[in-house]
């Protein structure tokens, strides 16, 4: 087998710095121009370039273009609209490429192992692209084959990632950053190691075993390896593809909103555990609404502790209960608690629990102005930047990170849904020892 596909070299590291530094930047300096300094810059034309860096680029940084364009109203949507489309159709590397990683993993013989494999991509994304094969017992599949040298670009974006945090810190000192960094790092070499993608997806298989609205493909051991992936095929929509079919059917909406909500929450709620990239590229659906989850890289198990103090917190807000707010807090590992820092993070819990403290149907961004998560935002930042900042616990970067992908799914269905009663039927059995137990069941 060949062994030079994934050597990390720093020479490697050195040379995705520098392809990092002068494309991606040079086209966020360009944005920034436009944004602040009104030059005139054609943006359908820079939303194309843009769109090719990023999926030139691959890596962790592919990421940020996927999360920029979830967020609504962070970038123009001409911005926007091309990014995503990097989520479930960035550019793919071509069949050289994927000829050499499959002898790299299968061995030389590897397509006497398939009927068919198509060696056209049928998904690209951050680290890996997907191939449709059908294996010789005639079932159909997805192998998700890695990008070469994922070692080497990680390490060199995580250094990078580094500089811009500790610039921001050092210019910004409301948020401090280590935890951020020591968090996104862990997930990341994770996230590289198809093992333990094959692991999780086994653990998600568990988790809704009964349920028939949520599927999770299977796992082929037998051809799968720290850089190949292999599952069995889930056909289905993209949530692009399904609303343009079908936006006027608001129970179709309703159903597949309800139906993500449970597929994100409910292993948080009853296991402790959360799938970490919830990007548009990452579910499909089928027509009737059932939802198909994949790519399971970033999969974050969190302490009961952690959990119970989400809903300690969200009891304290319905109840204007300081105590337990305070205790939350606590258990999440913030330091210095001040009734004034209680103040600003009830503030912006206040809005992040939004739709969940209210027992009616309504839009998961309320019925207020647009741009009030910003002008939230914004208050909170200057009250904090006032007290001399603070540092959030770690597994709030993931945490944050759900629920921007969700709060973005629901905005981008207009749906109206009951929030509080979906929430309160997902925790209303949670007992520490009884999850306790069913997360030390489900990762045996």
């Amino acid at each position: 087998m060949e062994k030079n596909l994934d050597i990390d070299r720093f020479s490697k590291r050195l040379n995705r710095y520098f392809q990092i530094t002068t494309q991606v930047g040079g086209i966020f300096g360009r944005l920034g121009a436009n944004k602040y300094l009104g030059l005139n810059i054609d943006q359908k034309k820079d939303a194309l370039s843009l769109q090719k860096k990023f999926g030139q680029a691959k890596g962790p940084f592919m990421k940020i273009a996927q999360l920029l364009s979830m967020i609504p109203d962070a970038i123009p949507k001409e911005y926007a609209n091309k990014l995503i489309e990097l989520q479930s159709n960035a550019p793919s590397m071509g069949k050289y490429f994927v000829r050499r990683r499959m002898k790299n993993e299968l061995g030389t013989n590897w397509k006497k192992k398939f009927l068919t494999f198509n060696e056209s991509s049928s998904f690209a994304a951050s680290f890996g692209q997907v191939h449709k094969a059908q294996l010789n017992n005639g079932k159909l599949v997805a192998c998700k084959v890695q990008y070469p040298d994922m070692l080497s670009t990680v390490k060199a974006d995580l250094i990078q990632l580094k500089i811009v945090l500790n610039l921001f810190e050092k210019f910004n000192k409301v948020i401090k950053t280590n935890k951020i960094h020591s968090e996104i790092k862990e997930r990341l070499f994770e996230e590289i190691d198809y093992i333990n993608e094959a692991k999780n997806i086994k653990i998600f298989k568990k988790i809704f075993k009964n349920e028939t609205k949520i599927n999770i493909p299977c796992i082929f051991s037998q051809y799968t390896t720290p850089k190949l992936i292999t599952m069995s095929w889930l056909e289905g929509l993209s949530i692009n593809s399904l609303l343009k079919s079908s936006f006027n059917n608001r129970k179709l909406r309703e159903k597949l909103a309800t139906n993500i909500f449970n597929a994100w929450y409910k292993p948080l709620y009853s296991f402790a555990i959360i799938h970490g990239d919830p990007h548009f590229g990452n579910y499909s659906f089928t027509k009737n609404g059932n939802v198909n989850l994949f790519d399971f890289g970033c999969v974050r198990v969190f302490s009961v502790n952690f959990v119970k103090a989400i809903i300690n917190l969200y009891q304290a807000l319905r109840e204007k209960n300081i105590d337990l707010a305070v205790e939350a807090y606590k258990t999440w590992g913030f330091k210095n608690i001040t009734k004034e820092l209680i103040g600003i993070l009830n503030l912006w819990a206040s809005y992040i629990y939004g739709p969940l403290l209210e027992d009616k149907k309504r839009l998961i961004q309320g019925d207020g102005k647009k741009g009030y998560g910003f002008e939230v935002a914004n208050k909170v930042y200057k009250k904090l930047k006032a007290i001399g900042g603070v540092e959030p616990p770690k597994e709030f970067v993931f945490i944050d990170r759900a629920a921007i992908g969700m709060g973005s799914l629901f905005m981008k269905l207009n749906v109206k849904l009951n929030w509080y009663e979906l929430f309160n039927n997902l925790i209303k059995d949670f007992e520490l020892n009884n999850v306790r137990k069913k997360q030390k069941e489900i990762l045996n």
